[in-house]
């Protein structure tokens, strides 16, 4: 799994590449971290379209940085699932939680 991060204006993508699993807590969790402290962000991307598997421990990470974000006002959004992707969130109801585009 690959991790970027970029911020232009108000926006911080977070890029995911490979399998977001358990793998991966730590890389993701400090990006999420990261855009969550800048003081000028007030959207978090979270950019799905790279992301070939996704599984339970996935879901919750994505839960904990919506939590995160929300302390400090920000929201989090989910970008360009692939569409095995996209089946898990609605399988899993996300799109109740979030905004997916």
């Amino acid at each position: 799994m690959n991790v970027s991060t970029s911020t232009r204006d108000t926006v911080a993508t977070i890029r995911l590449q490979g399998r977001f699993d358990f793998s991966v807590h730590r890389e993701f969790r400090e990006a999420v971290k990261s855009a969550v402290s800048a003081s000028a962000v007030r959207e978090i991307e979270i950019d799905l379209s790279a992301v070939s598997y996704m599984d339970s421990s996935a879901l919750g990470m994505l839960l904990l940085s919506r939590e995160n974000a929300a302390t400090e006002r920000k929201t989090v959004v989910l970008v360009r699932p692939a569409e095995n992707v996209r089946q898990v969130l609605e399988v899993a109801n996300f799109h109740k939680l979030f905004t997916i585009r």
